[in-house]
C-alpha cells in the first residue's frame, strides 16, 4: 500500500488528503500540530471547524507523530499558512529521508523574508529535496472539491519525474492535473492572485460595477506579471490555471475569503475585526506587504498593488485610491 503524508489538519490539508485517499491503495496520513487537535479530530472523525460533515475514510489517519508519518513515505505534502511554513518545516526535517518528494500546496510569502516556499525549502531540506519538490496551485476552492465538483490544478517542478508522480498521485476523475517546470512563476502566480481578490472584494463592496472589476482585475493581472517576470517567471504562467484561472475563482467566488475579506474592508471594518471573525487565513494581506516591497526593492511598478498595501497598512479610504489609480497619468496599455 502506497503512503502519503499531509502537514497540517487545514481547510486545504484535509481537501488533499480526501482526494489522494480516493486512489486504490493509499493509505494517508495527517501529521497535527500537537495532542489536543489530535484528540479532537480523531474524537470528532471530521473537522468541525473547517470541513463539517465530511467523515474521515477508513484510509485516513490522524497523528502527532513526525517520524512514523515521514518514514517509508514516497509523497508529503505541506497545506499551512504561508507564515507558519517554516516552522512546518522545521519540525519535520529531522525526519526527512532522501529520495521523498515534498509537495508544496501553500499559496504566500514569508514576512520578513520575502521568501517564497521553494526558496525556505532549499534553506531547510538537506539533499536534492529542493530540485525534487513539486508545487502545487490552481483555481481550487476547498468546499466545491470536497462537494465532487470538477477542478483542476497544475503542479510546478524542476523535476519532471517528481511532477509526473504527483500528477498520478493527486489526478482523479473530477480532479484534472497538469504540470510545467516553472516553480517561480506558479508560486507568484498562486500567491499574488490573492492580492487581487482582496481588491475585487473590494470593488464589489463599493458597487463599482462590472466595467471597473474587469478593469481592476486586468491591469492587475499585468501588474502580478510584471512582477513576475521580473523574478524569473514564465509570463505565460500568469495566463495558466495558477495565475488566470485562481483569479477567476478568487475574485468572483463567494467562497473566497480573500475576496471577502476585501468586501467588508469596504465597509470601514479594521482588518483586525475582519480576521477575528473568519476561521481561515487570509493570505492576500501578508503577502501584499511582501509584494509592494519586493516591487520597490527590484523597481518594478505596481501602482494597484501598492494602492491595496496603502487601504491595508497605511488607512487610505478605498474610495479615494481607486480615483487616485483613475487620475494617473495616461500610459500605452502594453
Amino acid at each position: 500500500m502506497n503512503k502519503v503524508t499531509i502537514v497540517g489538519a487545514t481547510t486545504w490539508g484535509i481537501t488533499l488528503a480526501f482526494n489522494v485517499a480516493n486512489s486504490k491503495n493509499t493509505a494517508v496520513q495527517i501529521l497535527v500540530r500537537d495532542r489536543q487537535e489530535l484528540e479532537m479530530l480523531q474524537k470528532d472523525k471530521e473537522s468541525k471547524r473547517f470541513l463539517p460533515g465530511f467523515i474521515f475514510p477508513d484510509n485516513i489517519q490522524i497523528t502527532d507523530d513526525a517520524l512514523d508519518s515521514l518514514k517509508s513515505t514516497p509523497v508529503v505534502i505541506i497545506g499551512v499558512p504561508s507564515q507558519k511554513f517554516r516552522q512546518n518545516l522545521a519540525r519535520i526535517q529531522e525526519y526527512w529521508e532522501e529520495g521523498s518528494v515534498l509537495v508544496s500546496a501553500t499559496k504566500g510569502i514569508e514576512i520578513p523574508s520575502m521568501k517564497r516556499m521553494s526558496e525556505i525549502v532549499e534553506e531547510i531540506l538537506p539533499g536534492d529535496a529542493y530540485n525534487n519538490m513539486c508545487v502545487l496551485s490552481g483555481p481550487n476552492l476547498a468546499k466545491e472539491i470536497m462537494s465532487g465538483k470538477p477542478s483542476s490544478s497544475v503542479v510546478a517542478s524542476l523535476s519532471n519525474e517528481s511532477a509526473i508522480l504527483v500528477q498520478s498521485l493527486l489526478m482523479q476523475p473530477k480532479f484534472r492535473i497538469y504540470t510545467t517546470n516553472d516553480v517561480t512563476g506558479v508560486e507568484l502566480a498562486g500567491s499574488l492572485k490573492n492580492i487581487l481578490a482582496i481588491g475585487a472584494g473590494i470593488v464589489d463592496g463599493l458597487r463599482l460595477g462590472d466595467n471597473a472589476k474587469a478593469a481592476y482585475i486586468t491591469r492587475g493581472v499585468a501588474e502580478i506579471t510584471r512582477l513576475g517576470i521580473s523574478m524569473g517567471a514564465n509570463p505565460l504562467t500568469f495566463s495558466g490555471l495558477s495565475g488566470i484561472g485562481d483569479i477567476i475563482a478568487t475574485c468572483y467566488s463567494k467562497l473566497s475569503r480573500n475576496h471577502s475579506f476585501g468586501e467588508q474592508l469596504s465597509t470601514g471594518k479594521s482588518i483586525d475585526t475582519i480576521i477575528l471573525d473568519m476561521d481561515n487565513i487570509v493570505e492576500g494581506v501578508e503577502t501584499t506587504r511582501a509584494a509592494a516591497t519586493i516591487g520597490r526593492s527590484l523597481g518594478v511598478n505596481l501602482p494597484i498593488i501598492q494602492t491595496i498595501s496603502e487601504i491595508l497598512f497605511e488607512s487610505l479610504d478605498p474610495v479615494i485610491g481607486i480615483q487616485m489609480l483613475m487620475d494617473r497619468p495616461p500610459t500605452s496599455e502594453l
